[in-house]
């Protein structure tokens, strides 16, 4: 287990990652979720022994590591940008971690080929990286990272750089590799979409503070507070303001709309309620499900669906439709909120309730 306790990084007086805490368990995914400069990189280079914290103390198995010095730790790292040793061919590249280990010929070119055939990059063993595509540097440093066995792999947006298709592949393959090895892998993206493919736990970053972390699927779907709410959602979630009283929520113009069943229990009074843009539709997706007249702003078309940009009132919504809708600017529409799935949040921005379902 990789514990933090109360570690925090001070950097001329100002925290680039506040006191956390935070355990992560071996054979497990852990992803950090949050936009650049949110405290990603900073965090992983702490656990990695790369800086040292200001305050607090990192711990592995229970032992204290936080002196510890990174060449003297199991781990691996894979950054966005590259790193390979330009001088060795792609099958060093993959074997020196091995042979630093001490391994026998035979196993490893058993895991360099393993590792080789997984990426895609048989045909180009025996080239060096300066003769590769980036997108084949970049699979090269991940097959390193691969047959190292670290007890920690910590990976800086690593398919950043990859086509479409190979990305979704080793999204798909990581989980599955790096559990089985028994290590613990951290994987930092700035996409709510990749976590969610990824899956395993996620936590989410806002300036230097992990605002929460659990499994992936529970973070999305019952966020603790707006900024968690924003950070995993994109397309951008869509706020309103309105007012409970009893059984209805009174919104922008005076029209008003039935509190959804699980909204019952929250206090009368102002509340920031908040939906995904798929919960928004030209076709209502229940029998009482409220109408709502809106403004185009702009239509995005990506073929099997369209991005609606809206104006509701003074407030601006993104509408996720099936199909191809392309809606002049200013025309007037009438939408369907599905108001099964409204999160709402009190004045100080803690979530009140949370959505029943993605």
């Amino acid at each position: 287990m990789l514990e933090m306790r109360n570690a925090a990084k001070l950097v001329g007086g100002e925290y680039h990652i506040h006191p956390t805490n935070l355990a992560l368990e071996r054979g497990t995914l852990n992803v950090l979720l949050g936009p650049t400069l949110s405290g990603k990189t900073s965090l992983m280079r702490l656990m990695a022994g790369l800086d040292r914290p200001t305050s607090g103390s990192i711990h592995f198995d229970n032992v204290d590591v936080t002196g510890m010095p990174v060449q003297k730790r199991n781990i691996a790292m894979v950054y966005q940008q590259f790193i390979n040793y330009p001088a060795l061919t792609v099958y060093d590249n993959i074997a020196s971690p091995m042979r630093l280990a001490g391994k026998d010929k035979a196993s490893i070119d058993r895991e360099v080929r393993k590792a080789a055939e997984l990426l895609r990059l048989t045909p180009y063993l025996d080239r060096t990286p300066l003769n590769l595509s980036g997108g084949q540097q970049q699979r090269t440093a991940l097959a390193r990272a691969l047959v190292k066995n670290a007890s920690l792999v910590l990976m800086d947006e690593p398919l950043a750089n990859l086509d479409y298709k190979l990305r979704e592949e080793l999204r798909a393959e990581l989980p599955r590799i790096f559990a089985q090895s028994g290590a613990i892998f951290v994987y930092a993206t700035t996409e709510p979409s990749e976590a969610l493919l990824l899956g395993g736990n996620t936590a989410t970053l806002s300036e230097g503070r992990i605002t929460q972390f659990g499994s992936t699927i529970h973070v999305y779907r019952k966020p603790s507070d707006i900024i968690t709410a924003r950070t995993f959602a994109d397309p951008p979630l869509n706020f309103m303001e309105v007012i409970k009283s009893g059984h209805e929520l009174e919104h922008q113009g005076g029209s008003r709309m039935a509190v959804p069943s699980h909204l019952l229990h929250v206090a009368d009074g102002p509340v920031t309620v908040a939906f995904h843009p798929h919960h928004l539709g030209f076709a209502s997706q229940t029998a009482d499900a409220p109408q709502l007249r809106a403004k185009t702003l702009i239509s995005e078309i990506t073929g099997s669906e369209s991005f609606v940009h809206l104006e509701f009132g003074s407030t601006r919504w993104v509408m996720l439709a099936p199909g191809i809708h392309d809606i002049a600017p200013d025309a007037d529409v009438d939408v369907f909120l599905d108001t099964r799935h409204l999160l709402a949040f009190g004045k100080d921005g803690r979530a009140i309730t949370t959505l029943q379902a993605a």
